[in-house]
């Protein structure tokens, strides 16, 4: 008499493992299975080109009621089962029908998560998860208008995807940084939003759903920043856990899943399970491969091989999101191998790989996934990869154009375009080179314009010249040095290819530009920020995690790991309130050192950081900001008492030092920013040292520039002299503008004006009355939005203390 076998749960997991058994025992077991929806066995996977009208069901069952009848198995579909009774060996339908069972097979899957948010019980708030989610979506999306998809993983973007196809108005909202994170690296991530957007749909990053509104049915979804998206289809798509309540009713051990051995086995042996319910060695599955895995092992211990064990799964997801090939395995995040990076910008190509002691440890590819089962077998095998690291990110196949990029330049025709800009073809270039006998990138853009306008083709011009000219060519590279290992672009070139590509995010920059690295460096990264705050002042933000730390934590950290804080103080003017709240704070936090700087401000030395939050909440109850002594920006306007006190001063110094203060404040900049006001030509305030000093006499005021102390003292330049305190805030927000956007990241004023000349400033900023008032305009533009942002501001009374522990952590 055969074995009684239930299988609970009709998806894909578990008719695979009966299908695995068929081929091994095919008569030793009388099988019932029990299905939940009232169809036969169907591929989810496919069910996103059902919603998109790619597919009709008909096309994604996998196993229709005719293999049902054909193998022996009685199906009962459209029939929950309710409980287990492990004791006595049955099962309970929702429909009242027990059977008992010799060996049980839970392959309940997965339950989709619902956010706990007001709202999400309205008529038109949808999952994703099986058949009947995609009707409904269907007939949603029959009516027209807008819909909203909470949720950027693949599931999310899927459902988003097949809406838009539909005629919807897509929009998605996902609270993380950058969409499908699981899967993809942050470069790759970006990327797909892009792709996403180019196709109609907005994406909505760090976004975090506050509630989903409607009066008798769903109207829109508000964010908790407070925005709202109006939408008549709300689909959330936030994410699966293992449906575990079965089993956890029945007595069988559940933590994550249903906890399994290496024989698929739960705590009965006389019940197995399956799938994306169960939890294997601590870990959980939502992908096919491991599933596959699992109904082998589960199907040899049904069939009475003892001897055959699952070991857990190596994943690699290769995917088709909306169109676009991505593919992903292995650790990418928080691997601490090294990177190796390809990212073709004109073929929209993004590859990274980790590798680590010579083996392949992580593997994201996007655009041309062609070698990932390559890079992933190779991950699987462990393979020692020491001798192909020259040419492996170039695939299997990589040959001698992947270890000379010349060589793919040699091989175009003479009518290959080179520059788009200004169509000019190689033929072209090459006949320049040698007939003019041009030797450097200038040559060739005097005579061709190849590269004269956004540069994205410099480096096939580069190749020209040195396939042309041979060892007689010197790489302007060889003298341009560039931001840092992480790309062979200059400062320059990336501020000028900023604008000119119109490049508004750092991933945007590094997939542009051909980044080497996936998510650059400490180098490149504050750098990057700086040059996008520069460009698009007001519209791009602030990437708090591309500071320094001691910017993110506002206060300098200190040898023995403490902290030092410093409040402003307006031209070095303070008050009895301002004092008698720092000596508060000093005794409340019991800092053990407090010193005047040589900025003329107090310094509270010995903070922990733990107490940041709490210090800055204090001072600013008292209406005290930060002195941002940490920053790459305005440090301190130091003043003298000037006529007011003195009696050989000539102007209001110090009041003259509080308007500059006050005008350029919070501002970011290149390198640190010093200002100093004397009253006289004695100079008490050290004018002449700092980056912009002012000097009063008694017809004016004298402007000097460039200046710094330090370990190289350097004496600033005259730049000239102006009758009025207007003219003097003129002046200085024209000069700053001017450093600000030409200046290299972390080049103080003093090399940037050796470097680019007195001469020049000077026509820039005394001759060109003009383009002076243009150059304040825009800083004062700028400063609009600086003063107002949460990097000069998050030290004022504005921010809770969790946001300001969020952003002050670290990595």
């Amino acid at each position: 008499m055969k074995e009684k076998l239930i299988l609970v749960g009709n998806g894909m997991a578990g008719v695979r493992t009966l299908e695995e058994l068929l081929a091994r025992a095919p008569d030793r077991y009388d099988i019932t299975v029990f299905g939940a929806e009232p169809h036969p066995n169907y591929n989810r996977i496919m069910l996103s080109p059902v919603l998109a009208g790619e597919k009709r069901f008909e096309e994604i069952v996998l196993n229709d009621r005719a293999w049902y009848e054909a193998n022996g198995i009685t199906l009962v579909t459209g029939e929950r089962v309710e409980s287990v009774d492990l004791a006595s060996r049955t099962v309970l339908s929702a429909a009242g029908r027990s059977m008992a069972y010799d060996r049980l097979l839970l392959a309940t899957g997965s339950d989709p998560i619902m956010i706990p948010v007001p709202g999400r019980d309205l008529p038109g708030v949808v999952t994703f998860r099986d058949l009947a989610d995609v009707d409904a979506m269907l007939a949603a999306s029959a009516r027209g208008g807008e819909a909203v998809v909470i949720g950027g993983g693949l599931l999310g973007l899927e459902a988003a995807n097949g809406l838009a196809a539909r005629g919807m108005r897509v929009t998605v909202l996902h609270l993380m940084a950058t969409v499908m994170e699981r899967q993809l690296d942050k470069a790759a991530g970006f990327l797909l939003q892009r792709a996403l957007e180019t196709r109609g749909i907005t994406v909505l990053t760090g976004a975090d759903t506050g509630e989903i509104y409607g009066t008798g049915r769903v109207e829109g979804v508000r964010l908790k920043d407070g925005r709202e998206i109006p939408a008549g289809l709300v689909v959330m798509a936030v994410g699966i856990r293992p449906s575990t309540a079965l089993a956890r009713a029945a007595g069988l051990a559940v933590e994550r899943g249903v906890v399994v051995d290496d024989r698929m086995l739960t705590s009965d042996p006389a019940v197995l399970a399956v799938g994306e319910c169960v939890q294997h060695r601590g870990a959980t599955y939502g992908l096919v491969a491991p599933l596959w895995e699992m109904a082998k092992v589960a199907a040899d211990q049904l069939a009475g091989r003892a001897d055959s064990l699952y070991q857990g799964s190596v994943t690699s997801t290769k995917l088709k999101v909306t169109g676009i090939d991505v593919f992903s395995a292995g650790r990418f995040d928080g691997s601490d191998g090294e990177d190796i990076v390809f990212r073709d910008a004109a073929r929209g190509v993004y590859k990274r790989l980790v590798v680590k002691d010579g083996r392949i440890e992580g593997a994201v590819l996007y655009g041309d996934v062609a070698d990932g089962p390559w890079y992933f077998q190779l991950l699987k095998d462990g393979a020692d990869v020491s001798d192909l690291r020259e040419t492996l990110i170039f695939g299997q196949g990589a040959g001698a154009a992947a270890r000379d990029p010349r060589a793919a330049v040699a091989a175009l025709s003479d009518e290959a375009e080179i520059c788009g800009c200004n169509g000019v073809c190689k033929g072209k270039i090459v006949s320049a080179i040698a007939e003019k006998g041009l030797t450097t990138l200038d040559d060739v853009r005097s005579h061709t314009k190849a590269s004269a306008s956004c540069g994205s083709c410099t480096g096939l011009v580069e190749q020209l010249l040195s396939l042309t000219l041979g060892d007689g060519y010197a790489a302007e590279s060889a003298t341009a040095k560039p931001m840092c290992k992480c790309t062979a672009h200059p400062h320059d070139d990336v501020r000028r290819l900023i604008k000119a590509k119109n490049l508004r995010s750092i991933p945007e920059i590094m997939q542009e530009l051909e980044w080497r690295t996936a998510e650059g460096c400490g180098h490149c990264r504050p750098a990057l920020n700086y040059y996008l705050l520069a460009a698009w002042p007001g519209e791009y933000v602030d990437d708090s995690q591309s500071r320094f730390v001691n910017e993110r934590v506002h206060a300098n950290i200190q040898k023995d790991g403490t902290y030092s804080v410093v409040p402003r103080m307006w031209g070095g003017l303070t008050n009895a309130a301002e004092l008698r709240a720092i000596a508060d704070v000093v005794d409340k936090f019991r800092i053990p050192t407090v010193k005047v700087t040589g900025g003329q401000r107090i310094d509270l030395l010995g903070v922990r950081k733990e107490d940041l939050p709490a210090v800055w909440a204090d001072l600013n109850a008292a209406g005290m900001v930060s002195g941002h002594a940490y920053a790459k920006g305005l440090r301190t306007v130091k003043t003298c008492v000037g006529s007011e006190w003195c009696r050989f001063g000539t102007q209001d110094s110090t009041g003259m030092g509080v308007k500059l203060e006050r005008m350029t404040w919070g501002s970011w900049a290149p390198h640190k920013i010093k200002l100093a006001v004397s009253g006289c030509p004695r100079n008490c305030a050290e004018a002449t040292i700092k980056d912009f000093g002012v000097v009063a006499v008694d017809s004016g005021w004298e402007l000097h520039v460039g200046g710094n102390g330090g370990m190289k003292v350097r004496a600033c330049d005259f730049l000239c002299k102006v009758a009025t305190e207007e003219e003097v805030l003129e002046y200085c927000g024209a000069f700053l503008q001017l450093y600000r956007e030409e200046a290299r990241y972390l080049e103080r004023t003093a090399p940037w004006i050796e470097r680019v000349g007195l001469d020049y400033v000077k026509r820039r900023i005394v001759e060109d009355a003009e383009g002076r008032r243009d150059l304040h305009a825009r800083f004062l533009f700028s400063q609009s939005f600086s003063q107002d942002d949460p990097w000069a501001q998050r030290a004022t009374g504005g921010v809770d203390r969790h946001e300001f522990s969020k952003l002050a952590e670290v990595g």
